[in-house]
C-alpha cells in the first residue's frame, strides 16, 4: 500500500483524538501523522506511533503535502478549510454538518453506500453519529427484504456533544450526590439522572436538527422512499449511542433468518440471548468498533413489523472509525489521488 500523508484537523477534541487513535490502529502506511488544531492548542503535543508530534495550526499552507485530510473541528471550521485543504492537494473527509446535504458531496457509511465514493471531487461527508449506526444495522435488512418505514427513538451520550458535557454530567453527578448545587451550561436543563427529549435546536415543524438529520441522510445514503419518524434523546451515559427502531419491511420475514443476515453481515456483533439476559449495552460497546444489535422481535401490531435495540460507541463508529474507514476505502480504491475543486466551492 502506498505511503500517505494525513491530517487530523480538531485533533484534540474527543473526535479528533479518537482518529488519532484509529489510525495508529488501521491498515494505512501511514509516512507523516500531521495533529492540527487552534492557535491555542498550537505546540502540544500528541503520540502517534510512539512517537510525539506537535500539534500546527489549522490555517492558509498547513495542507500541503498531505493526501487525507480527517475534519472534526465543527461545520463553520469545515466551511472555511475545507475549500483551502483541497486546492492544497488533500482529499478531505469531513464529520461535521456542513457538508453532508451538498448535492455533489457523497455521504458514506463504507459498510452501506461505498460506491458513492466513485463520485467524489475532493470532499466525502461523514454522516450523523445516530444515522451511522442505524444503517448500519438496516441495510442489510433493506436489501434482503426493503423498507417501508422506520420509527426510531435514540438515546444518545454526552459525548455526542464534545468533552464540555463529558465533565458537565460528571461534575452535575458529583454535585447532586454531594447536595451541592447543579450548574447546567451545556445543556438546557440539567442533565445527571434526567432524560432530555431534545438534540440540537427545533425547527418549525416540531423536529429537531438532530432528527431531520437521521431522515434526510437515511434519503441520501439508503433510500429516498423510506418513510422516517424519528425522536432523539440525549441521556446521561457518557459513550455509546443506543436506539430502538421500529422497522416496517416490504416482504415476509422469519426472525431466524434476520438474525443469521445480521450476523453474517460486515460491521454487526449479534447480542440476543434474553434467557441469559444478554443484549447490546453502552458500556460494553465503549471503545468496540462494531455495531451491535438484540432484542430482536416481530411486531405483531403491523403487518412484516421488527423491532431492534441498537447500541454503537458513537465517538469511534459514530465519527472516528467510519471517517478512517472512508480513508481506507479511498486507497483501496484509488481515489485518494482525485481532487477537483471548482465543483466544491
Amino acid at each position: 500500500m502506498d505511503k500517505i500523508n494525513v491530517g487530523v484537523v480538531g485533533a484534540l477534541g474527543a473526535v479528533g483524538n479518537e482518529m488519532i487513535k484509529t489510525l495508529e490502529k488501521s491498515g494505512l502506511n501511514i509516512d507523516e501523522l500531521r495533529p492540527l488544531d487552534t492557535f491555542d492548542n498550537a505546540g502540544k503535543v500528541i503520540s502517534f506511533k510512539g512517537k510525539q508530534v506537535g500539534v500546527k495550526i489549522a490555517e492558509l499552507n498547513a495542507f500541503k503535502g498531505l493526501d487525507l485530510a480527517l475534519f472534526s473541528a465543527g461545520a463553520t471550521a469545515s466551511r472555511m478549510l475545507a475549500p483551502i485543504a483541497i486546492e492544497e492537494g488533500a482529499v478531505v473527509v469531513d464529520n461535521s454538518s456542513a457538508w453532508r446535504m451538498v448535492d455533489h458531496v457523497p455521504l458514506v457509511v463504507p459498510e452501506v453506500n461505498p460506491e458513492a465514493l466513485k463520485e467524489h471531487k475532493g470532499l466525502i461527508a461523514n454522516p450523523n453519529c445516530s444515522t451511522i449506526q442505524m444503517l448500519v444495522a438496516l441495510k442489510p435488512l433493506h436489501s434482503a427484504y426493503g423498507i417501508k418505514r422506520i420509527v426510531v427513538s435514540t438515546y444518545q451520550a454526552v459525548s455526542g456533544s464534545g468533552i464540555a458535557a463529558i465533565n458537565e454530567l460528571s461534575s452535575q453527578t458529583k454535585n447532586i450526590l454531594e447536595n451541592k448545587k447543579v450548574d447546567v451550561s451545556v445543556y438546557p436543563h440539567q442533565i445527571a439522572f434526567n432524560a432530555l427529549p431534545q438534540i440540537d435546536v427545533f425547527l418549525e415543524n416540531g423536529y429537531t436538527k438532530e432528527e431531520m438529520k437521521m431522515i434526510n441522510e437515511t434519503h441520501k445514503i439508503l433510500d429516498p422512499e423510506i418513510k422516517v419518524c424519528p425522536t432523539a434523546v440525549r441521556v446521561p451515559v457518557f459513550r455509546s449511542h443506543s436506539e430502538s427502531i421500529n422497522v416496517e419491511l416490504i416482504s415476509d420475514f422469519s426472525i431466524g433468518e434476520v438474525i443469521k443476515l445480521l450476523e453474517e453481515s460486515e460491521g454487526i456483533t449479534v447480542v440476543d440471548d434474553i434467557d441469559n439476559l444478554k443484549y447490546p449495552l453502552a458500556i460494553e460497546a465503549e471503545g468496540k468498533n462494531n455495531v451491535y444489535v438484540g432484542r430482536i422481535r416481530r411486531d405483531s401490531t403491523i403487518q412484516n413489523g421488527l423491532n431492534l435495540w441498537v447500541v454503537a460507541d458513537n465517538l469511534r463508529k459514530g465519527a472516528a472509525l467510519n471517517a478512517v474507514q472512508i480513508a481506507e476505502k479511498l486507497v483501496e480504491m484509488n481515489l485518494h489521488k482525485k481532487k477537483k475543486v471548482k465543483e466544491l466551492v
